[in-house]
């Protein structure tokens, strides 16, 4: 988007350079990648930056005003409510289309939001390799507030770990081997020396967990949590002693209620040019819109795109049991403004925040971005197709 960088990096590329980036990640991490990593980071020019903040901090200040935890305690389904919900979330991640106005600038249109964590180890140590492998401007920036990897990895430290020995933290998720993520939880435990544990492997005592490791019993005082609630329900027999709900002494960095709170379930809360018109469907009593092509429906409670109508009828509208449990949002137009040697690429950018206890408000830390030629950003859209995938943001400065 960055049309020098772009151009730069283009003439400089190689197909070789690509491979060797890839076994580099081989190497560092056998077998752990389980998606595809597009052939080029993306080059965000200043003023796309400063909306995408701009937009952000809008939004941080709907999620942190007052009575938001009263507006959104319908989020959370009856019976799932977790205990020791601290006073805001730990993470946020929050998904922009890059799109143009009217006179074809750029733009950002939010798509969604999330009170959880994304993959803060790997978009370190890949936007790492991108430097390392590929002609990267040294002005741009992957990272913010921080001058060198190693401030990056102080505060993903003081974000997960608190005041906690890490070997009483885990990072918990249901068999973490077999995720398509298992690749962060490598680098995080690298990093933060956090170890991903099974769900089925915590034991309950009382009220306290632990788990076993190398013969001893360690006791789990912190939960750094990379485990939906979606997840669980495709597993109905987990063979597990303790259930979320129960109380026990830990504190939840990245907590359940969290993950319910900031989600689609708030957008219909913003109100923001950056922000696409959106409403539960239960609040238009039946009087659609007479344009339904130009919107899309969303289930509240889904994940990874699951469940998402792009094509909606008034048919489709009228057979939802439960209308309160989704929304109608106006469908943005993804622009495919990222130059690939076989034609143009349209692209989505979630901006990581992390926000620890004691802070007022989240702190930006870095950002991700998905590169797609399909319908949708996501995997499933995208088979077959190069300079596609999971990729870094290389932000101009600001």
């Amino acid at each position: 988007m960055h049309q020098t960088a772009r151009t730069n990096f283009n003439q400089t590329f190689s197909e070789e350079k690509y491979q060797q980036l890839l076994a580099a990640i081989q190497t560092d991490f056998p077998d752990k990648l389980d998606f595809r990593v597009a052939e080029s980071p993306v080059f965000i020019p200043r003023k796309l930056g400063e909306q995408m903040v701009e937009a952000c901090e809008e939004i941080i200040s709907t999620i942190a005003a007052p009575d938001f935890i009263q507006k959104t305690d319908r989020a959370i389904p009856a019976g799932e409510a977790v205990p020791n919900e601290n006073g805001h979330t730990s993470f946020l991640a929050i998904d922009f289309a890059v799109c143009q106005d009217q006179e074809g600038q750029l733009v950002p249109q939010l798509i969604e939001l999330q009170g959880f964590p994304s993959m803060f180890g790997y978009q370190l140590y890949l936007s790492e390799l991108y430097r390392k492998h590929f002609s990267v401007p040294s002005e741009f920036s992957y990272a913010f507030g921080v001058n060198s990897p190693e401030e990056y990895v102080e505060k993903l430290k003081r974000t997960i770990l608190a005041d906690e020995h890490p070997e009483n933290v885990i990072l918990l998720e249901i068999y973490p081997e077999q995720q398509k993520t298992r690749i962060d939880f490598a680098i995080t435990e690298q990093l933060v020396g956090v170890k991903a544990i099974c769900y089925t492997r915590l034991i309950k005592e009382g009220r306290r967990l632990y788990y076993e490791q190398e013969g001893r019993k360690i006791q789990v005082r912190r939960i750094y949590n990379r485990l939906i609630f979606d997840d669980l329900k495709n597993f109905p027999d987990l063979p597990t002693g303790f259930h979320f709900t129960d109380k026990v002494d830990v504190t939840w960095v990245g907590h359940p209620n969290w993950f319910f709170r900031i989600s689609k379930f708030t957008l219909p809360l913003l109100q923001s040019r950056y922000v696409p018109d959106t409403r539960y469907v239960s609040d238009y009593g039946g009087n659609f819109p007479d344009d339904l092509e130009n919107w899309v429906l969303k289930p509240l409670f889904s994940f990874a795109g699951t469940g998402v109508e792009l094509h909606v009828t008034p048919e489709v509208l009228q057979q939802i049991e439960d209308p309160h449990n989704y929304i109608l949002q106006r469908k943005v137009v993804y622009a495919p403004v990222i130059e690939a040697p076989d034609g143009r690429v349209k692209c989505e950018i979630r901006m990581l925040y992390v926000w620890p206890d004691a802070d007022e408000r989240p702190t930006l830390l870095t950002s991700l971005s998905r590169l797609s030629r399909g319908e949708m950003i996501g995997v499933r859209f995208n088979k077959d197709f190069t300079w596609v995938g999971g990729s870094a943001c290389f932000f101009e400065p600001f």
